[in-house]
């Protein structure tokens, strides 16, 4: 009985570039039958992996109407991975032997099943990640490309974007320091979006600080709260901010506007509540700013 050839890969390639096409005509040679297995990330539309498993596989059958193609999702430990890809080929394929096939950066290296494998050398260097870059630039003019953004855009998970706040507090918390924007005469806290470089909030918070405020030296943040903010450009959107808030005592240093601030300024914790009445400070911090009003410390819990 000839053996069934297996490729495992991603082929998460706008198109099926030379690389792609040298792998299946040598596996094709070899064998009668060829079968395409392509890994699904549990992210949708990441930039990594930005086309599902039903664009790829429309990809691969536009010039190979012949072989079949297979997905399998990703999982975090590499055994489990192996089982589910013997049991993905022995259940769809039953009484069937087959060779797995991977070039030398590909699965191999993390597959321990029970199929036998084979690694094919790569002639050329092919790189899906430039590919995608360098696609990823080009605007085109089909309704085509226009449906393509849509399907992609519906195809993500709902996004909570996370941002954090900082009450800069002095003078034994009588004082706290607010910021104005450039496009806005309104009172608001320092603060800013979470980076994906940043460790954890705290390290957000303090960048953002220095990032908005300028080199000062603060007490350890202190959690204080957690909300969504109605902040208006998210206002329509199903995607939504959702900011922490944390406090810090000021010990040092002159706080100087900077980044999207054009000023910064101490006000009196005891004319906060006036200011946020008056309209004299941004809507979409009113919450936090009333928990402000409560003091520096963390609330406690009550059991």
């Amino acid at each position: 009985m000839s053996q069934t050839a297996v490729i495992v890969a991603r082929f998460q390639s706008p198109y099926l570039h030379e690389g792609h096409r040298e792998l299946i005509t040598q596996v094709a040679k070899a064998h009668r039958k060829v079968v395409i297995v392509l890994g699904v990330s549990p992210l949708p539309g990441t930039r990594k992996n930005p086309y599902d498993f039903h664009t790829r596989e429309k990809l691969i059958k536009k010039d190979y109407a012949n072989i079949v193609v297979l997905p399998l999702a990703d999982h975090p430990s590499d055994q489990a991975w192996s089982n589910n890809l013997d049991d993905l080929l022995t259940t769809t394929f039953p009484n069937e032997d087959f060779v797995l096939y991977g070039s030398r950066d590909s699965f191999l290296p993390y597959y321990s099943g029970r199929m036998e494998t084979t690694e094919l050398k790569q002639n050329g260097h092919f790189n899906a990640t430039d590919i995608r870059k360098e696609w990823s630039e080009i605007v085109g003019d089909s309704e085509e490309f226009r449906a393509g953004i849509l399907y992609a855009l519906n195809k993500t998970y709902k996004k909570a974007y996370p941002t954090v706040d900082v009450a800069v507090y002095r003078h034994e918390g009588t004082e706290i320091l607010l910021g104005q924007k450039y496009n806005s005469p309104l009172w608001r806290l320092p603060g800013g979006f979470v980076d994906p470089e940043d460790e954890c909030y705290e390290v957000a918070g303090l960048r953002e600080l220095q990032e908005e405020c300028g080199t000062m030296e603060v007490s350890e943040l202190r959690y204080l709260m957690s909300s969504q903010i109605d902040d208006w450009r998210y206002r329509s959107e199903e995607d939504k901010i959702i900011t922490t808030l944390f406090a810090c005592d000021h010990i040092s240093g002159e706080p100087k506007a900077s980044d999207d601030l054009k000023e910064v300024r101490w006000f009196k914790l005891e004319k906060l509540k006036e200011m946020i009445e008056k309209g004299q400070t941004a809507p979409e911090h009113s919450k936090l700013l009333n928990r402000c009003l409560k003091g520096t410390k963390t609330l406690e819990v009550r059991h």
